[in-house]
C-alpha cells in the first residue's frame, strides 16, 4: 500500500519534472537529490538538519563526505552522492565549453576557465598551454593547496609548458574564500613565472584569478609583470 511519503515523493518529482528547479526552496531540492540515495525514509528533515549543519545549501555540497555522514539520516553511500554533485557540475560545464575556439582576449579565457574551478574548496592553480595561434593545447592541474593555500613550483609550471609545447601560457587560480583580488605575493610569483619562462621563449601571456563566479585578469587590470 503506498505511504503518505510515496505520495509525497510523487509529487515532488512530478513538480521537478514540469518546471525544473527554479521554484523549488533550497530544502526541497536538497529532499529530492536524497530520494535516490535514501529510498524509504522522510528525507525533508534530513535535507533541513543538512542546511543547519553546514549553514547553506552550496555549503552542504563542498562539505567532505566524512563531515557529511556526521548527520544524522546520511550514510555514506549518500555523503558520496552529495560529494559528486559539484563536480559532475563541473565535468558537465568543461564539456559544454569549447576549447577548439581561438583565445581573443581575458574574457575569452576566464570563461572558458571558470567551470574548471567549480566545486573547489582549495586553492587551485591551473596552466592553459597555447599554441602560436592561440588555441588551447592543454589544460591541467599544477598545483592544489592545503588549508586554502596553494604553493606553486615556478620551475614545475615551466617544465610543464615544455613538455606540452606551449607557445604561450596563462596561469589560473582561484580564491576558495576570498575575492577576485591579487595579493602582493600573486604580483611578486606572475613577475617571476614571466621572466622564468622568457628565458626558455614561452610568453606568459596572463594570470587571471577567480572567486566563485568572478574572474579579474592581471593584464586587463593593468598590472605590467613584463617589467622588473
Amino acid at each position: 500500500m503506498p505511504s503518505e511519503h510515496d505520495g509525497h515523493r510523487k509529487r515532488l518529482k512530478a513538480r521537478f519534472v514540469k518546471s525544473g528547479l527554479d521554484d523549488f526552496e533550497p530544502h526541497n531540492a536538497l529532499e529530492l537529490l536524497l530520494f535516490y540515495a535514501i529510498p524509504r525514509k522522510d528525507t525533508n528533515p534530513i535535507a533541513h538538519r543538512l542546511i543547519n549543519r553546514f549553514g547553506s545549501f552550496s555549503a552542504v555540497f563542498d562539505a567532505k563526505p566524512e563531515e557529511l555522514a556526521k548527520v544524522e539520516g546520511i550514510t555514506e553511500n549518500t555523503a558520496v552522492l552529495i560529494s559528486m554533485i559539484p563536480q559532475l557540475a563541473r565535468k558537465y560545464l568543461e564539456d559544454k565549453a569549447d576549447a577548439r575556439n581561438l583565445i581573443g582576449s581575458f574574457n575569452d579565457i576566464g570563461t572558458y576557465l571558470l567551470p574548471k574551478f567549480v566545486g573547489r574548496t582549495v586553492e587551485t592553480i591551473i596552466l592553459a598551454a597555447l599554441d602560436n595561434k592561440n588555441k588551447i593545447i592543454s589544460c591541467s592541474i599544477i598545483a592544489e593547496g592545503e588549508n586554502d593555500r596553494a604553493s606553486l613550483s615556478k620551475r614545475k609550471v615551466m617544465e610543464e609548458a615544455i613538455r606540452v609545447g606551449a607557445t604561450r601560457v596563462i596561469i589560473a587560480h582561484n580564491h576558495p574564500r576570498g575575492f577576485a583580488v591579487p595579493s602582493k605575493e600573486d604580483l611578486i610569483l606572475t613577475k617571476e613565472v614571466y621572466f622564468l619562462l622568457k628565458s626558455v621563449d614561452i610568453e606568459l601571456v596572463d594570470h587571471i584569478i577567480f572567486a566563485e563566479d568572478d574572474f579579474v585578469s592581471l593584464s586587463a587590470s593593468g598590472f605590467d609583470f613584463r617589467r622588473k
